[in-house]
């Protein structure tokens, strides 16, 4: 850009003109100043900008945490070489010498370490998909109780809440295996139109299953989350990720793998449990530690995503309410139409934050004695000496858990933030 001062003839003024031409004109003088730009920072100049004030204090600091961390690891090395353990993850393909009392996976005493953690790992991923997913139903109804003009109704969802947002976890998953292990006997234990039975054995429900296929639908449905993951990251990718797209691409993707399961001629059957004998037979078997943990979380961040939703449906205007019931809706329209996608905007990263500590609060199973990741882990550092190992393996876990919880939220709270912003 070149910067031009001009004189023109029968005036008495100057005055300064940003042009990129040199072409001349005439009936006047053009003088042409070229202004430099300010001078541009060298290397030590953008190193001392990524450092910030400081830099000494700084570099010492990391001096110090340095020579800390490499005191520590010295003296973790030198303990493990005087009791005579390896450092490294060897031990994960040598026999683990325990059972499990509960696992979404075959095992077995003489199985793999690297089997058990993984039995740990699915066992942590089931509580934790299925709190979430218990506790978000729980919780919007519960928040949508909580501003109904019924007194007697909105009294107790605050009293609901109230008391359990204000008691420890650790002590409501302890009353909550209190109350499974006081349920009758399977033989004295009456059941719930026939098809559900409390037990101090663990609660039976209807299962349902297909018959003579290549996998079951705990598979199916595993295969359909991967499904509908990529196939929202390739929409994503392509900008083509609308609200129809994303629908239409998660109904593709959960009824492809059942659709498959059809062609190859299996069958869907449901199974009922029943009494036989001294036991219950059939069904699914929720054992007293799995229910007693599954219903401590679902309970206790109800309330939580309860006052969350809450907080985001009064967040929106009065005069949004007003507008459409001027138009004719009634209130549950009006919430589902109307408030819910502009409070969504609010409602979700509180959400996700309620799943990720719903997700790291699952390591209470411990205290109930549900065999989750942690309580794995502490079985194999205490069978193996690998503590610093074991400690490493279950921080990356639960870290890579929480991450890619967090990640696919913030893909939801995006669409949800644009959204608001476009209206």
């Amino acid at each position: 850009m070149t910067t031009c001062l001009e004189l023109r003839k029968g005036e008495d003024m100057e005055h300064f003109r940003d042009s990129g031409r040199n072409a001349p004109v005439a009936g006047r003088r053009v003088f042409h100043i070229v202004l430099s730009g300010p001078p541009r920072p060298g290397l030590a100049a953008k190193i001392q900008a990524w450092w910030g004030g400081w830099p000494w204090g700084q570099l010492a600091l990391l001096a110090v945490f340095a020579a800390l961390g490499t005191l520590f690891i010295g003296n973790v090395l030198e303990n493990m070489a005087r009791i005579g353990i390896l450092p490294g993850f060897a031990f994960l393909s040598s026999s683990a010498n325990f059972e499990i009392g509960e696992s979404p996976i075959a095992f077995r005493a003489g199985d793999t370490y690297l089997r058990a953690l993984v039995a740990g790992l699915l066992n942590t991923l089931k509580v934790s998909l299925l709190g979430c997913l218990l506790a978000t139903i729980l919780g919007v109804a519960v928040g949508v109780a909580g501003l109904s003009r019924n007194l007697l109704l909105s009294r107790l969802v605050r009293w609901f809440i109230e008391i359990t947002r204000n008691t420890p976890l650790l002590l409501q998953l302890f009353f909550w295996m209190a109350l499974a292990k006081a349920f009758p006997a399977p033989r004295q234990a009456s059941g719930v139109f026939d098809a559900v039975f409390l037990t101090n054995r663990g609660v039976y429900i209807p299962s349902l299953y297909f018959v003579g296929g290549p996998f079951g639908i705990v598979a199916a449905l595993g295969i359909a989350a991967i499904a509908t993951l990529v196939l929202i990251v390739l929409l994503r990718a392509t900008g083509r990720l609308t609200r129809r797209s994303g629908m239409v691409a998660t109904g593709l993707a959960v009824a492809a793998p059942f659709a498959f399961l059809l062609l190859v001629g299996a069958r869907p059957a449901a199974e009922l449990p029943a009494l036989s004998g001294f036991n219950i037979r059939g069904g699914l078997n929720l054992s007293p530690e799995f229910a007693a943990l599954l219903t401590g979380l679902v309970v206790k961040f109800a309330a939580l995503i309860a006052e969350i939703v809450r907080a985001g449906i009064q967040s929106v205007g009065k005069g949004q309410w007003e507008a459409a019931r001027a138009l004719g809706l009634h209130d549950g329209h009006i919430i589902r139409l109307v408030v819910m996608p502009q409070a969504l905007r609010v409602i979700t990263p509180l959400t996700t934050s309620s799943y990720l500590d719903l997700t790291k609060d699952s390591s209470l199973a411990v205290a109930i004695g549900f065999p989750d990741l942690v309580s794995i882990v502490n079985t194999t550092a205490n069978t193996t000496g690998q503590s610093m190992e074991a400690l490493i393996i279950l921080i990356g876990a639960f870290l890579t858990i929480n991450l890619a919880l967090s990640a696919l939220m913030n893909i939801y709270n995006n669409r949800v933030a644009l959204k608001g912003s476009r209206r």
